[in-house]
């Protein structure tokens, strides 16, 4: 088991910037690609950042390509996800999920284990 905690959401104005952070406990952290996905009021949950194991590839979601950043400390069990330049449609709760195998852009049900969440409002 991999258990996974999300903090750092709130409120923050358009154009701001939040960091979120994931901590991991249980199995061996760098054995798992991370991942962040996020789920919108009323819509499917989207993909947002993976990252592999080593921290040496990571994927965006088009939709953040540029603005977002994710790293990850295995000494540290964390992965982080950077937000800039935050844009009211990026309003969502924000999940961690941890999975064996890396992919670029992998479906949310292919995930093996989630954090709870973290909200992110973002006004106008």
């Amino acid at each position: 088991q991999v258990q996974l905690v999300e903090s750092g959401g709130g409120l923050v104005q358009a154009g701001g910037s939040l960091r979120l952070s994931c901590t991991a406990s249980g199995r061996t952290f760098s054995n798992y690609a991370m991942n962040w996905f996020r789920r919108a009021p009323g819509k499917d949950c989207e993909f947002v950042a993976a990252i592999s194991r080593g921290g040496s590839t990571t994927d965006y979601a088009d939709s953040v390509k540029g603005r977002f950043t994710i790293a990850r400390d295995n000494a540290k069990n964390t992965v982080d996800l950077q937000m800039n330049s935050l844009k009211p449609e990026d309003t969502a709760v924000y999940y961690c999920a941890a999975r064996i195998s890396y992919s670029g852009n992998p479906d949310w049900d292919a995930m093996t284990y989630w954090g709870k969440g973290t909200l992110v409002t973002v006004s106008l």
